[in-house]
């Protein structure tokens, strides 16, 4: 036997693996004799088939089935044993392999196409410069917050004439019959500035007639109210006919003791200005976790762009085309690209974990699914009902599903301990911003990306 590694350039490579008639005849005739041993032919006795009978009807799979275990062996042996670090799985060459004569041949060549992992340089330290924005919690943020929970928690009364922010119990139809909907809500708020004369105004009985594309500026409230699958709804046209059953009005609430209950839980909250602070820090909360969450994807971006890391394309092109039968060439065109920065991302993140030994502990893993449960019933306050029966539902939950809830937590902790070693290693620039001037600069990242 005889393995050699062809390297290609620093990305690709194939391994050449020569067989002599000596290298699989041993295994080949164990296996033609077990299959004697045990073969239920008929004019044999079981157990007594002449081995050259089973050689002539199965001779030719058994060679293939002992030669590509053989391979298999061999191969992970090398890659190992070489230390080479490789993407994807090493693919048999198709052109060699369709050369192949599996009835007449004794000698064999086989070869493996594979995909490198490229040496590459990786700074991370104060060189690197990141911004990070810290949201303020503005009166502005806080009073429309303030005002959406009192509308929110507030008592729906009839109305008699509709006002652009209530909600129409209403029939939807179209002359083609493929739209035919009862009782639907059409919230007027969803409804495009363009259109909102229209659905104001209106009494129960009214019938709106109106082009379908206008009603919304987003074609999901558009398959809410049709009924329709989401592409449907975005390709359809012609006018729906609206028919107003009654209309739903959102009286504010009070700042009395049911809202407070109603948003913070029986007792938690007993007076106005408490209500008021508490909103202020769950609305903080909430915009320091957009923007952890940026701030995360623009440490990812800037080591994407900063960072010379070749990939074989045309080998992971390939390898995702045999690996996923339903990839088309089109699906593949469009989504590699996403594809090869999360790829670059992992090797960066694995770089960074091997030169610092970041580790996650099965501990960690516990700790963190315990706490996820725990929330899910209701937080800390229900922990003491489960403590007796806390731990066995982890256990339940970490293994099901083949461990892959055990395998989603401990990656999102080792990303997260990544991330927070890069974060003190770098620069990192703190810009205070008003919530509003936070989407605009997320909405014209998204756009130029």
């Amino acid at each position: 036997m005889e393995i050699n590694l062809n390297k290609k350039s620093s990305t690709e490579a194939s391994i050449k693996i020569r067989l002599n008639k000596s290298d699989y005849q041993t295994q080949v005739e164990k296996k033609v004799n077990d299959y004697a041993r045990k073969a239920n032919l008929k004019g044999f006795r079981q157990g007594k088939v002449p081995p050259g009978v089973i050689r002539k009807m199965y001779g030719k799979s058994i060679l293939v089935e002992e030669i590509n275990h053989i391979l298999s062996h061999k191969l992970s042996d090398y890659i190992r044993e070489n230390d080479l670090k490789i993407l994807g799985e090493p693919l048999p060459d198709k052109e060699s392999t369709s050369k192949i004569d599996w009835d007449n041949q004794e000698d064999f060549e086989f070869d493996y196409n594979i995909g490198l992992v490229d040496e590459f340089d990786l700074d991370i330290s104060k060189k690197q410069k990141v911004k990070k924005y810290v949201i303020e919690v503005d009166k502005k943020s806080l009073d429309n917050t303030l005002e959406d929970i009192l509308k929110r928690f507030g008592k729906e009364t009839e109305a008699e004439t509709s006002e652009d922010e209530d909600v129409l119990e209403a029939d939807v139809s179209n002359s083609e019959g493929t739209v035919d909907k009862k009782e639907v809500r059409v919230n007027l708020t969803a409804v495009s500035k363009k259109s909102k004369k229209k659905f104001t105004g209106l009494k129960v009985g009214d019938i709106v007639s109106i082009d379908a594309e206008k009603i919304f500026d987003d074609h999901l409230n558009l398959a809410q109210i049709t009924g329709l699958e989401n592409e449907a709804a975005a390709q359809l046209k012609g006018k729906l006919s609206i028919k107003v059953n009654g209309i739903i009005r959102k009286e504010k609430a009070d700042y009395n003791q049911e809202l407070y209950d109603a948003v913070f839980g029986p007792g938690e909250v007993q007076d106005k200005d408490t209500f008021v602070k508490k909103v202020e820090e769950t609305v903080g909360e909430n915009y320091n976790r957009e923007a952890e969450n940026h701030f995360k994807y623009t440490v990812r971006k800037h080591f994407i762009d900063n960072t010379k890391l070749e990939l074989p394309d045309s080998f992971m092109k390939e390898w995702l085309t045999v690996t996923n039968d339903n990839l088309s060439e089109e699906d593949l065109e469009r989504e590699y690209d996403g594809y090869a920065e999360s790829l670059k991302w992992n090797l960066i993140l694995s770089r960074v974990a091997s030169e610092n030994n970041i580790t996650v502990e099965n501990d960690d893993v516990r700790n963190k699914a315990k706490e996820m449960i725990v929330s899910q019933f209701g937080g800390m306050s229900a922990l003491g009902a489960l403590e007796d029966k806390i731990d066995p539902i982890v256990d339940n939950y970490l293994q099901s599903e083949n461990g892959k809830h055990y395998s989603d937590i401990h990656e999102q902790l080792r990303n997260e301990k990544i991330l927070d070693h890069i974060e003190g290693q770098i620069s990192v620039t703190e810009k205070k911003v008003k919530f509003d001037e936070f989407t605009k600069i997320v909405e014209k990242e998204f756009d130029k990306n």
